[in-house]
């Protein structure tokens, strides 16, 4: 059975559409974020100001490249995409879906990327973040989303559409 990997920006929507998209075609949500914090006892914030965002992306791409999932829709954080262990893995039994937003879109949705533990090095704009991250997306994608100026449940129903049905097995 199939995952659906969702890639994209912070503040593209990745776990809010996930959830839904999970619900929709009946599969386990998960949150690689999540999972990182969970495996590592502290929040994405304080393993980048402990560890440097380095050392936090050499751990995301190791927790993820070493999980399995089965039947998910699995929503990465939005650096995911720098490890390419990580994006073989998730690649090998998932079809990866982008949700692409223009920057300014992103920004009147994250006021503090700091805050949201968005693995950055000081001084680095959010221009800067999406103009680095942008082609790794476009090469990573299966499929792109365009989501300017959709809610969650329009994003899902693009996406449902894109993969052709909403039962697991079509995707």
């Amino acid at each position: 059975m199939k995952n659906i990997i969702l890639i994209g920006m912070p503040g593209a929507g990745k776990s809010t559409v996930g959830v839904l998209l999970a619900k929709s075609t009946l599969r386990a949500f998960v949150d690689t974020d999540l999972v990182i914090q969970q495996k590592q006892g502290k929040s994405l914030c304080e393993i980048i100001e402990e560890e440097g965002t380095d050392r936090f992306l050499e751990t995301e791409n190791e927790v993820i490249a070493s999980c399995s999932f089965d039947c998910c829709v699995v929503a990465t954080g939005g650096s995911a995409v720098f490890g390419r262990d990580a994006m073989e893995n998730l690649k090998r039994d998932g079809t990866v879906v982008y949700l692409k937003l223009p920057v300014d879109e992103i920004k009147k949705r994250i006021s503090d990327i700091h805050s949201r533990g968005v693995a950055v090095k000081s001084g680095v704009t959010l221009e800067e973040i999406f103009e680095d991250r942008k082609p790794l997306y476009e090469k990573y994608a299966d499929f792109t989303v365009d989501c300017t100026g959709l809610n969650a449940e329009q994003c899902v129903e693009k996406i449902i559409a894109l993969l052709g049905g909403d039962s697991p097995e079509t995707v």
